[in-house]
């Protein structure tokens, strides 16, 4: 069966989603515990640990100029990113704060067009309005149903802070993986984030105690996991295909926020989580009927 050149990195992004998700419950518990930024610097320090000896193994070739360039930007970017989703996490359900950055993608659709040049076909502007839609359901549902306090407050304007930076950062990755290998990506990357963050490690950190050691572990392995995945994936495919499979990531932020932290699930989450899917079913990468069948052919 002849497939799209596109599919399996389509299905590897939605498995790296999925882990990325999960690394969110592990964070989400050990930024009770120490604080967002101890955790992030934490679990940093131990991805720079693991990548750094493969990076070293495939000869630890300097990356070229451009490549160090998009490997500055996309950090700096990243680590900002980070540090405000993740202390948006100990403020609100992991959910809700999955559901609220699905802005991103939105957006990122048109960053792709303004900086990638890459033109963006009617299927994914259809899957990020219905993926946009289903958000946009899920968080007037919990906004409706709840007082939205100060600290609830304060968490939502983190998340759009972070969604702002992830819509660039989702841009920066495209680039990124035309320039770099995925193991060259994640080691620079953990690696300048890892510096940024030890800037301000005399005024803010905090050392892991007990359990959460196991939490930044479980969440640093997951980590470097999904971003190896993603890496290999914006290499091969465009981000107009891709971006759509990060509204998935709300459906896992769901089963892992009941799992781990009983957040509860309502009809608006579920209606939501039905519109997020049909889009990104739309934007799963298919042959066309003639397209296959001279594939067929040819073979």
């Amino acid at each position: 069966m002849n497939r799209s050149p596109a599919f399996y990195p389509f299905m590897v992004t939605l498995l790296a989603i999925a882990l990325l998700s999960l690394m969110d419950a592990f964070m989400k518990s050990a930024a009770i515990a120490v604080g967002a930024y101890s955790a992030l610097l934490v679990r940093n320090l131990m991805a720079v640990a693991m990548v750094g000896p493969a990076w070293l193994w495939q000869g630890g070739k300097w990356p070229s100029r451009p490549a160090l360039k998009i490997h500055l930007i996309r950090s700096a970017v990243t680590a900002l990113m980070s540090l405000t989703f993740f202390s948006a996490l100990v403020l609100l359900p992991i959910a809700e704060a999955i559901a609220i950055s699905f802005i991103s993608p939105l957006l990122a659709l048109g960053l792709a067009a303004l900086i990638l040049k890459e033109e963006i076909g009617s299927k994914a502007i259809v899957a990020a309005i219905l993926g946009f839609t289903g958000v946009a359901v899920i968080v007037g549902g919990r906004i409706g149903a709840e007082n939205m306090t100060e600290d609830a407050a304060f968490g939502v304007a983190l998340v759009l802070v972070s969604a702002l930076l992830y819509a660039w950062n989702l841009v920066l990755q495209r680039q990124q993986a035309l320039l770099a290998k995925p193991v060259e990506i994640t080691t620079f990357q953990t690696s300048i984030v890892s510096l940024l963050l030890l800037l301000a490690a005399p005024f803010f950190f905090t050392l892991p105690q007990g359990a959460a050691w196991l939490d930044i572990f479980g969440a640093s392995v997951l980590g470097l996991a999904g971003g190896l995945m993603l890496a290999w994936s914006y290499r091969r495919a465009e981000a107009q295909v891709l971006v759509p499979v990060e509204y998935t990531g709300f459906l896992w932020a769901a089963l892992f926020g009941w799992l781990f932290f009983a957040e509860a699930l309502n009809l608006a989450i579920l209606t939501g989580a039905a519109l997020i899917i049909i889009g990104c079913w739309i934007a799963a990468p298919r042959k066309h009927t003639e397209q296959a069948a001279t594939g067929a052919a040819a073979t």
